[in-house]
């Protein structure tokens, strides 16, 4: 991680380091990063744990560093709350690239022309406040998780394959495959869904990608 760290200084940006989850998770709350790069194989309280518990306090982006064989890791990683990875073993340049295009990524997201506020039945998604409210009460998403709801509900019923959502969510310029998306997908019904098993907010087209269910229009809505 020596030479991470003095990489990414190198590109201008200020490191906080940690040896072990326990310290990471001090790291976060002492510094509130901009981006966290979390390893899932760290001693004593693992990567996944730490995921987690970021998670429950912050919605900061999170690049998980995996090994490459372990897709399993991977999926787990994008399940608890990671917004991307990159696999092991990597180059430091390609390292920096991924930081930067995750942090221009949040950065952009407001700029696109259009309504500041979308609605939907009983949910509110505030592109200004970057909040979306289901029923009253505030959701809490992953920057990953904001960006594919509002690339979507910005254009109800458009069909979008994977590799569409792949582009707008992650980039094409790294590996990514469709279960990206996927656990992005299944993680956000869980949030914003009533039963995330039938959703009515995004739907699967099957055989082609997912769509923002065109009939969730509200009479208040702004399309």
């Amino acid at each position: 991680m020596d030479i991470v760290k003095s990489y990414l200084e190198k590109n201008n940006f200020a490191v906080r380091t940690a040896t072990d989850g326990n310290e990471a998770l001090v790291e976060v709350q002492r510094f509130n990063p901009n981006l966290v790069i979390l390893d899932l194989n760290l001693p004593g309280l693992n990567g996944e744990e730490v995921c987690q518990r970021i998670r429950k306090r912050s919605n900061v982006p999170i690049l998980m560093l995996t090994a490459k064989t372990d897709e399993v890791d991977r999926i787990i990683g994008l399940e608890i709350g990671a917004d991307d990875y990159v696999t092991k073993p990597f180059s430091p340049r390609e390292l920096v690239a991924r930081v930067r295009a995750i942090l221009r990524r949040v950065n952009l997201q407001f700029e696109e022309e259009g309504p500041s506020e979308l609605v939907f039945r009983d949910l509110k998604i505030d592109l200004v406040r970057h909040q979306v409210v289901k029923g009253g009460q505030i959701v809490e998403l992953t920057p990953s998780e904001f960006r594919l709801l509002i690339f979507m509900a910005r254009h109800p019923g458009r069909v979008y394959r994977r590799s569409q959502l792949l582009e707008e969510v992650v980039g094409s310029s790294f590996e990514a495959y469709d279960r990206v998306i996927d656990a992005h997908v299944k993680n956000l019904r869980k949030k914003i869904e009533d039963d995330p098993e039938n959703p009515c907010y995004v739907l699967t087209v099957w055989g082609l990608g997912y769509k923002f269910n065109e009939n969730a229009l509200s009479e208040n809505s702004q399309p």
